[in-house]
Protein backbone atom coordinates (compact mmCIF):
# COMPACT_ATOMS: atom_id res chain seq x y z
CA UNK A 1 0.00 0.00 0.00
CA UNK A 2 2.83 2.40 0.81
CA UNK A 3 4.30 1.90 -2.69
CA UNK A 4 0.96 2.88 -4.22
CA UNK A 5 0.78 6.05 -2.13
CA UNK A 6 4.38 6.97 -3.00
CA UNK A 7 4.21 6.33 -6.77
CA UNK A 8 1.57 3.93 -8.05
CA UNK A 9 3.35 3.66 -11.41
CA UNK A 10 6.32 1.96 -9.71
CA UNK A 11 4.24 -0.16 -7.33
CA UNK A 12 4.04 -3.94 -7.83
CA UNK A 13 0.44 -3.97 -9.07
CA UNK A 14 -1.33 -5.73 -11.91
CA UNK A 15 -2.00 -4.02 -15.25
CA UNK A 16 -5.73 -3.55 -14.60
CA UNK A 17 -5.08 -1.76 -11.30
CA UNK A 18 -2.43 0.42 -12.92
CA UNK A 19 -4.77 1.42 -15.75
CA UNK A 20 -7.58 2.12 -13.27
CA UNK A 21 -5.30 4.38 -11.20
CA UNK A 22 -4.09 6.20 -14.31
CA UNK A 23 -7.70 6.74 -15.36
CA UNK A 24 -8.88 8.10 -12.00
CA UNK A 25 -5.83 10.35 -11.83
CA UNK A 26 -6.86 11.76 -15.22
CA UNK A 27 -10.44 12.18 -13.99
CA UNK A 28 -9.11 14.05 -10.95
CA UNK A 29 -6.61 16.31 -12.67
CA UNK A 30 -7.95 16.70 -16.20
CA UNK A 31 -11.52 15.41 -16.45
CA UNK A 32 -12.07 17.47 -19.59
CA UNK A 33 -9.39 15.37 -21.31
CA UNK A 34 -11.10 12.02 -20.73
CA UNK A 35 -12.00 10.57 -24.13
CA UNK A 36 -13.75 7.49 -25.50
CA UNK A 37 -10.29 5.99 -26.03
CA UNK A 38 -9.69 6.01 -22.26
CA UNK A 39 -12.92 4.11 -21.69
CA UNK A 40 -12.16 1.70 -24.54
CA UNK A 41 -8.77 0.85 -23.02
CA UNK A 42 -10.40 0.06 -19.67
CA UNK A 43 -12.96 -2.17 -21.39
CA UNK A 44 -10.21 -3.99 -23.30
CA UNK A 45 -8.63 -5.12 -20.04
CA UNK A 46 -11.91 -6.32 -18.59
CA UNK A 47 -13.68 -3.41 -16.95
CA UNK A 48 -17.41 -3.11 -17.60
CA UNK A 49 -19.41 0.09 -18.05
CA UNK A 50 -20.65 -0.23 -14.46
CA UNK A 51 -17.06 -0.50 -13.17
CA UNK A 52 -16.03 2.62 -15.07
CA UNK A 53 -19.08 4.51 -13.83
CA UNK A 54 -18.19 3.47 -10.27
CA UNK A 55 -14.62 4.72 -10.78
CA UNK A 56 -15.88 8.11 -11.91
CA UNK A 57 -18.50 8.38 -9.15
CA UNK A 58 -16.10 7.41 -6.36
CA UNK A 59 -13.34 9.66 -7.69
CA UNK A 60 -15.74 12.57 -8.07
CA UNK A 61 -17.14 12.04 -4.59
CA UNK A 62 -13.72 12.02 -2.92
CA UNK A 63 -12.61 15.05 -4.92
CA UNK A 64 -15.80 16.86 -3.88
CA UNK A 65 -15.40 16.03 -0.18
CA UNK A 66 -11.71 17.01 -0.17
CA UNK A 67 -12.47 20.35 -1.82
CA UNK A 68 -15.27 21.06 0.65
CA UNK A 69 -13.01 20.22 3.58
CA UNK A 70 -10.19 22.37 2.22
CA UNK A 71 -12.47 25.31 1.43
CA UNK A 72 -14.13 25.18 4.86
CA UNK A 73 -10.88 24.71 6.76
CA UNK A 74 -11.89 21.36 8.22
CA UNK A 75 -9.13 19.97 10.44
CA UNK A 76 -8.01 16.37 10.20
CA UNK A 77 -8.98 14.00 12.97
CA UNK A 78 -6.08 13.02 15.24
CA UNK A 79 -5.97 9.47 13.84
CA UNK A 80 -5.49 10.86 10.31
CA UNK A 81 -2.34 12.83 11.10
CA UNK A 82 0.96 11.07 10.40
CA UNK A 83 3.33 11.07 13.32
Amino acid sequence: MEAIKTDFRKAPIDRATLKMLEFVEKVTLHAYRVKEEDVRQLKEIGFKDEDILDMVHITGYFNHINRLADALGVDLEDFMIKT
